[in-house]
């Protein structure tokens, strides 16, 4: 959720939005493995973490997270932070807020690369369906009125990839505009998650 501004931040400064992490194709591969996109997943989403809060929070080792950690800070998506932790303990926090793909990727004749695109995609539509199916089995402790504001559509269109893409982009925009407002002190405020699927289909008329 946006931050509120430092004493000394202009409010305009504080209202930008904060340019997402683009993919080439090394920091995908260094990306896209399963427990690394968990690992950086739950330092954006919950904040910074040592590695046995990690694992503890992902059902895994803190061997393993603590390797995964490392590849994820060789890569620069992880990163120290300085201000938790004493002694040996270590803390890590997210070096950004979100990815973006590079679409360049897609056309990467590199295999390595390929094979690093799929795993990447597959992990983020099981995390959105990891997401979905943790709110349904949830929904019972939320207040009331989130059951009627709360949405699960689909809809079908007949677009070219090109009015499909001038789409995405104006729900992108739209969006953007609720992130950048701040009303976590609101007392009837959630984090709320919007997943956004658009994809074509063979033989659909």
């Amino acid at each position: 959720m946006p931050e509120k501004p430092a004493p000394d931040e202009k409010p305009e400064q504080a209202a930008e939005k904060p340019a997402p992490r683009v993919l080439d194709p090394r920091s995908l591969r260094g990306l896209a493995h399963p427990l690394r996109i968990q690992i950086l997943r739950a330092l954006r989403h919950h904040g910074p973490a040592t590695a046995s809060q990690l694992g503890e929070r992902l059902g895994e080792s803190s061997g393993a997270t603590s390797y995964h950690l490392r590849q994820l800070a060789a890569h620069g998506f992880v990163q120290d932070d300085p201000t938790r932790g004493k002694g040996r303990e270590r803390w890590w926090k997210a070096a950004q807020e979100g990815t973006a793909v590079d679409e360049a990727l897609f056309k990467n004749p590199d295999p390595e690369v390929q094979g690093a695109v799929e795993v990447f995609l597959y992990e983020i539509a099981n995390i959105h369906t990891q997401e979905l199916n943790t709110y349904l089995g949830t929904r019972h402790q939320f207040p009331d009125a989130w059951s009627g504001a709360s949405d699960i559509s689909d809809f079908t269109l007949h677009l070219t990839a090109e009015r499909q893409r001038e789409l995405n982009e104006k729900i992108h925009r739209l969006i953007d505009e609720y992130t950048a407002l701040t009303e976590q002190d609101a007392a009837d405020t959630q984090r709320v998650r919007m997943h956004l699927h658009a994809f074509p289909q063979h033989g659909a008329n």
